[in-house]
């Protein structure tokens, strides 16, 4: 009897991490993933309108949003902020030193 709920164990087990490897897998397609090379050139426009949506310099943001992504192919979670965790864009400076990447 003890080796029957011992097999059922270790069969539960292995089911139980085929499906956490499934869910694992789908979620890195779906999910968000932030960090240089996250994106591809062809969602910069996407994720730089999501950035910009709530500044009054909607335009200017999207202008140096889609240049900064198309260079480092990573835009930061949120509409303000978080640019550390991406390198690339959060580096870039303008002439005079100040932030390129909104």
């Amino acid at each position: 009897m003890a080796k029957s709920y011992g097999a059922l164990f270790l069969l539960a087990l292995v089911v139980f991490s085929i499906f956490q490897t499934m869910v694992t897998a789908s979620r890195g397609s779906q999910g968000k993933r932030y960090g240089p090379g996250s994106l591809k050139r062809s969602q910069c426009p996407s994720e730089c309108n999501r950035r910009c949506s709530q500044t009054q310099y909607h335009n200017a943001c999207i202008l140096f949003c889609n240049k900064c992504c198309r260079k480092c192919l990573c835009v930061p979670p949120g509409y303000y902020g978080n640019k550390q965790v991406c390198s690339c864009y959060n580096n870039w400076k303008t002439q005079q030193g100040g932030p390129k990447c909104p």
